[in-house]
């Protein structure tokens, strides 16, 4: 519970330092008296915050506040993998355009992750960079949240055609959690350090909201950072004419959350592994990686997500067959999920998918499979500008819905429909972000300019 929210959302209401005192009293074992110091001292900080509005230095002000867009995350259904989360990272992405610093690949790309290049005496040296959440819903698994969050780290980072060199690890608990969650998460990241010999180098350890939020919520992200001498893999460098391979997918956060909120528990075991990591580095060893165009894993919001934001980033077009995707997905993960109605195209399957030229497809798949990984073609790059699918029904067009499938009772019940003022929502952000970028620039100038 964040009981700084709650105040400023009752800060008129009559008897507010009772009512806060009886929600504190529902997480803390404290006796009456020091709940409602409590109550009263959030009242009056917050109380303290509201004179900007008296505050003269207009700058200031501008910086304290923020520009609303009276969306909330879950309206707009960000985190959700599907198309208001995209809409969203693109305006996060012109904010950091705004600033005119140089990289190779860009957030705008929307790509997996972010890369650097700095020439050196003998070559030219490619660094990427990429960060992870933890899946919300594994708060009360933090072992397995872990595991999970370090596995996409790394995957994204090898998708890029880098080899990881560095696992970085951020945690914030709330203040009654328990630290047991602490060591339990991070011993979740260190086991996949250790079974891809990638080490731990850095990382913090916060409380979410501080004394503000009250509760045992676990909020995380790990990081990971690598390197290649050739150029990344980027989505950028699909062709007309490529095929696209996919690795057999087992799932990674997505699909142990359905899993274990369905009670389907040896489901989680099938995710248990690293081999998206093998079939990544088989195809350094194999010094191949330099031919091959782009790389990317399955996860946001599906195929449906990754094709929608290749196609959309790129201008080519996908075709995919659908029958051999579905082949490409863990036995048992895919029966899950058609027992589950959730649709396997718009779940995250944690797959590789490859797209090089029709010339070297065989050669990367007898590469992966030399390390027991299936692999497969499951379609090809087009011209057509648009993905689309190829199924038992004909062709149809392939995108994501506004949310990612629905894959535990909650999210059926939040739904995945597209919200009848999209249109509007979206102009509002845009919005948002024009003010967003324009307090930054008024800041940069100010600070450059001694005030």
């Amino acid at each position: 519970m964040d009981i700084e929210g709650f105040v400023r959302r009752n800060i008129n209401q009559k008897g507010l330092k009772n009512i806060l005192a009886e929600r504190i009293l529902e997480f803390k074992d404290v006796d009456k008296r020091t709940a409602l110091k409590l109550a009263e001292a959030v009242i009056e900080e917050v109380n303290h915050t509201l004179k900007i509005e008296k505050e003269e230095d207009k700058l200031l002000k501008e910086i304290i506040e923020f520009p609303k867009t009276e969306i909330t995350m879950g309206e707009m259904g960000v985190g959700s993998r599907g198309a208001g989360d995209f809409f969203v990272h693109r305006k996060i992405a012109d904010i950091v355009a705004s600033t005119n610093t140089k990289a190779y690949i860009t957030p705008t790309a929307q790509d997996d992750g972010g890369v650097v290049k700095t020439p050196t005496k003998k070559d030219t040296i490619y660094i990427t960079t990429a960060i992870d959440g933890i899946h919300s819903r594994l708060s009360e698994y933090p072992f397995l949240g872990g595991f999970h969050v370090t596995r996409a780290a790394l995957r994204d980072v090898c998708v890029m055609g880098s080899r990881p060199l560095a696992i970085l690890s951020d945690l914030h608990l709330a203040d009654d959690g328990d630290v047991g969650k602490l060591l339990d998460f991070t011993a979740g990241v260190a086991a996949v350090s250790e079974l891809v010999n990638v080490p731990i180098v850095a990382g913090s350890t916060l409380r979410v909201g501080g004394d503000m939020v009250l509760g045992d919520r676990l909020v995380s992200a790990v990081g990971a950072i690598g390197v290649s001498e050739h150029p990344p893999t980027a989505r950028k460098r699909a062709e007309p004419g490529d095929i696209i391979l996919l690795t057999e997918g087992s799932g990674g956060g997505t699909i142990t959350t359905t899993a274990i909120y369905h009670g389907l528990f040896d489901v989680v075991w099938e995710t248990m592994d690293i081999n998206f990591i093998k079939a990544s580095e088989a195809l350094m060893e194999a010094n191949i990686l330099g031919e091959i165009h782009a790389m990317t894993d399955v996860t946001n919001g599906g195929l449906r997500g990754d094709a929608h934001e290749i196609s959309s980033t790129t201008g080519v077009g996908l075709e995919f067959y659908e029958d051999k995707i579905m082949a490409m997905i863990n036995p048992k993960v895919l029966k899950m999920l058609k027992k589950l109605e959730i649709d396997p195209l718009g779940v995250s399957i944690d797959s590789l998918m490859i797209i090089a030229p029709e010339s070297i497809s065989d050669t990367i798949k007898d590469i992966i499979e030399s390390v027991n990984v299936k692999i497969n073609e499951i379609g090809k790059v087009t011209d057509t500008g648009k993905p689309i699918l190829i199924g038992e029904d004909g062709e149809t067009k392939l995108e994501p819905a506004f949310r990612e499938a629905a894959y535990t009772k909650i999210k059926k019940v939040v739904g995945e429909a597209t919200p009848e003022d999209f249109d509007k929502m979206k102009k509002r952000v845009e919005e948002a972000t024009s003010k967003a970028i324009e307090k930054k620039r008024k800041v940069v100038e100010a600070i450059r300019g001694g005030r």
